[in-house]
């Protein structure tokens, strides 16, 4: 049926067709089954409201779960055409950035998958975040361009009027389906600007940021370096929650008045959580007493907390609610009220003395439910972050740690690991991910271990020839493959790596060799206007052309930084994975997902006691992952008395010194900026806010033995096979069926 259906639709030689028509025709042959898969229902509803939603290309996820993957491979193989090339043609949905718009995304597939009656709720962006290019080593940024093929965005009839200040615009729904694993979907329905015009987007990403009703759906995250684009960031979020809410009112607008009943609506994150007051004038403009409204909000709402950094916990003055929408602000001035009546603790105020709204105090106050997104961030929330909001709502806090969508990081990214698993242990993992256990079964079995050891190597050698296709640098497969790759921000500390390689460049030309060739990866995006994040960035890109370079430490050491990191690239850089750097300071990663796609995919973990690492050390035991750090209380403890100074660490120890004084030294300067290369090295002596240097030595010494435990490779092979059985866990299944269970009861 496959091929009749092809040739009826190409009505042409599927051997001689172009790629853009050979997609258009695979495209059509999936959207037709999927327009037949029912909706799942339900009398209740939950409504995943989120600013990203990072679903990456869909078309083989969608032809696995329709079941028909192998046939449209193997009709195009017979007729001369690879998969490939039309994988490789899909555009990547640009709706996300990081782990949050991912998390988002493995979300929805889990609620499709349960059958849970779900939608997503966020918005279109034209140009994403941006594309990234290096030019001189630097980032710059560039539009992503990713809606001028066809693809899974359907127009719908439903428009919104929204009014911001004295602009009218237009908002309408747009649908994606999202298709679970069984044989239901759920509807992803993003919201976009009519009056959009990408013509003022003048050089690289920046445009007229005051021009409102033209931009409101360009960029994700507009620049908030200037008094201009945090406005608009404002009112970008003003206009997804009203797009979103509209949406929810008329589903439930036969039944307001008891709105709790029939809905939940998740804040992911801070971003939405305007939607609180929105939904506050909403129902009393429908006629509901106030107290009567709060509760039902109260009662609606539930909270999702994705950090602890104070930079991210959003705060907005009032006076840019009294520009987009006047009438809100009496309305957060007697929610401010409320919340006063029940603390006089400033730290819980909904409105600071500065005229601030604190958006996370808002959406704790008035929502049923607050949840960290690992067992340690929501500890540290309860206990010293949001301690004063746990001792008023002790029974709203809960954690729920994060998951990722088996079907997409391991049966989609890794089918030889998939079919090994298979082999072994049938294919209920499938639908319980807690079936890998079996897998320990194997765990001394030297051919099962041997035949990991090969599809890991076969990846690798994947992964080298598509970074010589896409970035034109070669790669020996048989290195160790370090990867780190995340969002670029100080706390994450991707300078630490950097210090890493440094260090080993110093040790390679001392006459230490390693064993063994070490290849370290990395993939991330700075923000526009984070200065430290992009001399990162360039540090490492100069560094790589330093060992380059050079023909004795180049045999030993590389660095590839991958350009324009995105879900594409993760999919190819994940199971090619040996050591999976996950070395951000302690208490400061709420979760990590990166961390559990590399577990499953068999990489071992180099990382802190933080987030999401705390669970998989348990889980795995001290034997099969590779801890190194101060603890989070230690680190909470230097915060709290503001104690740590980088350069006591920097003048005592001659490794630091070595490595940090390198950065701009004159072989860095001969191939790199000074002006990021003085600025990056002053930042980690005077101030090194994220205390890179205080776990630097301690990083090098476990990183050294984790290199050395690799030529044991029988070992190495067990603890990864252990690594994949436990990986079970981090499923967003079961993070999605505690949400439900606890929270949403739909």
């Amino acid at each position: 049926m496959i091929k009749q259906e092809l040739e009826h639709i190409l009505d042409t030689d599927m051997r001689t067709v172009s790629v853009d028509k050979l997609y258009e025709a695979v495209l059509e042959i999936a959207q037709n089954r999927i327009a037949k898969v029912p909706a799942v229902t339900g009398e209740r509803s939950v409504y995943y409201m989120s600013a990203e939603f990072l679903i990456g290309k869909l078309l083989s996820n969608n032809l696995m779960n329709l079941g028909i993957y192998d046939e449209v491979r193997d009709v195009l193989a017979a007729n001369g055409r690879d998969i490939s090339e039309v994988e490789d043609y899909e555009p990547e949905p640009s709706l996300g950035n990081g782990g949050l718009g991912r998390l988002a995304a493995c979300f929805m597939d889990s609620i499709a998958t349960l059958g849970l009656n779900g939608q997503g709720l966020g918005l279109v962006y034209h140009y994403g975040l941006f594309r990234q290019v290096f030019r001189n080593r630097l980032q710059a940024e560039e539009k992503d361009t990713w809606l001028d093929k066809p693809g899974w965005l359907r127009k719908t009839d439903f428009t919104v009027p929204v009014q911001i200040g004295d602009v009218a615009v237009t908002g309408r729904m747009y649908e994606i389906d999202v298709l679970g694993y069984n044989g239901e979907k759920a509807p992803l329905r993003l919201f976009d600007l009519e009056s959009i015009d990408d013509s003022i987007i003048t050089e690289g990403i920046r445009f007229d940021e005051r021009a409102v009703d033209k931009n409101l759906t360009l960029f994700l995250y507009p620049d908030d370096s200037t008094e201009e684009g945090l406005r608009l960031r404002f009112a970008q979020q003003y206009f997804m929650v009203s797009g979103g809410l509209a949406w929810i009112l008329e589903e439930h607008k036969d039944h307001l008045d008891r709105l709790d009943s029939y809905a939940t609506i998740q804040i992911n994150d801070t971003h939405p959580s305007m939607v609180i007051v929105l939904l506050l004038k909403a129902l009393l403009a429908d006629g509901i007493a106030f107290d009567r409204a709060v509760e039902i909000i109260s009662n609606t709402c539930a909270y999702t907390n994705h950090t602890i950094l104070a930079e991210a916990l959003e705060k907005w003055p009032l006076a840019y609610f009294e520009a987009v929408d006047a009438s809100l602000v009496p309305l957060l001035h007697q929610l401010q009220d409320l919340a006063a009546a029940r603390s006089n603790d400033a730290r819980t105020a909904v409105i600071d003395h500065e005229g601030r709204v604190h958006m996370a105090s808002l959406a704790i106050h008035f929502s049923k439910s607050t949840n960290g997104v690992a067992a340690l961030h929501t500890e540290i929330l309860k206990n010293s972050e949001l301690k004063p909001f746990f001792d008023m709502y002790p029974d709203r806090f809960n954690n729920k740690t994060n998951g990722i969508t088996f079907r997409r990081w391991l049966q989609h990214t890794n089918r030889p690991l998939t079919e090994f698993i298979e082999t072994r242990i049938g294919d209920g993992f499938k639908q319980d991910a807690m079936e890998l256990l079996k897998l320990e079964r194997f765990v001394d079995d030297e051919a099962s271990l041997q035949e990991l050891l090969t599809i890991k190597h076969t990846k690798k050698e994947d992964l080298a020839a598509y970074i010589e296709k896409t970035e034109g640098i070669s790669v020996n497969a048989d290195a160790i493959f370090d990867i780190q790759i995340k969002r670029l921000h100080e706390y994450k500390r991707q300078q630490m790596n950097l210090l890493y390689a440094i260090h080993m460049y110093h040790e390679i030309k001392a006459g230490y060799v390693p064993t063994r060739p070490l290849t370290m990866f990395f993939g991330s995006k700075a923000a526009p206007a984070y200065t430290i994040a992009k001399d990162i960035i360039h540090a490492l890109l100069t560094l790589s052309k330093v060992i380059a370079d050079d023909e004795l430490v180049s045999q030993y050491l590389q660095i590839v930084f991958v350009e324009n990191y995105n879900v594409s690239k993760a999919e190819m850089l994940i199971p090619a994975c040996d050591i999976s750097e996950q070395i951000s300071l302690a208490s400061k990663e709420a979760s990590g997902t990166g961390n559990m796609k590399f577990m499953l995919n068999g990489a071992l973990t180099l990382g802190t006691m933080d987030g999401a690492n705390v669970e998989i050390s348990e889980l795995v035991g001290d034997e099969n992952i590779y801890i190194f750090g101060e603890s989070s209380d230690t680190i909470i403890e230097h915060y709290a008395k503001a104690d740590y100074v980088s350069r006591d660490y920097y003048e005592k120890s001659p490794q630091i010194k070595q490595a940090v004084d390198f950065i701009n030294g004159p072989l860095m300067l001969a191939s790199g900026t000074k002006e990021n290369l003085d600025r990056l090295h002053h930042e980690l002596i005077s101030k090194d806010w994220f205390m890179t240097l205080i776990d630097l030595e301690a990083y090098i010494a476990t990183k050294n033995t984790m290199i050395a435990d690799y030529e044991d490779r029988m070992t190495w092979a067990k603890k990864t096979l252990i690594n994949i059985a436990r990986a079970g866990f981090f499923s967003s299944d079961r993070t999605i069926a505690e949400y439900n269970r606890d929270i949403w009861k739909v």
